[in-house]
């Protein structure tokens, strides 16, 4: 009992940065496979943040373990709207953390 109440002090409060450092998660078919069968989540990131802020401020709001945070750049790409007009898509930061094995997320609370 002691043991997991320790456990969960250790786990700090969400604060407003660590919402502006987690934007949001990543939900393709690869992401929700990855999730169920490496046991990692896949979630876009402010361009500033590096490892040590996405692993606190993942744990914080989720309240989970982080064991490792790998980090992404997605380049900016040309696009073609129509057949005719130019457009681009965005580039972002995302990250690929690893959650410790026995813990869950669950994303799609109800």
């Amino acid at each position: 009992m002691a043991k997991a109440a320790a456990a969960k002090a250790k786990v700090t409060k969400a604060s407003v940065r660590d919402f502006d450092t987690i934007i949001e998660p990543i939900i393709t078919e690869k992401t929700m496979s990855l999730m169920q069968e490496q046991n990692k989540v896949t979630l876009r990131v402010a361009k500033s943040a590096n490892r040590a802020q996405i692993k606190k401020a993942f744990e914080a709001v989720f309240g989970v373990k982080a064991v490792e945070v790998n980090i992404i750049n997605v380049r900016a790409k040309e696009t073609t709207r129509g057949g005719r007009y130019k457009g681009s898509i965005s580039g972002f930061k995302k990250a690929v953390v690893t959650v410790a094995e026995g813990e869950a997320l669950d994303l799609f609370k109800e």
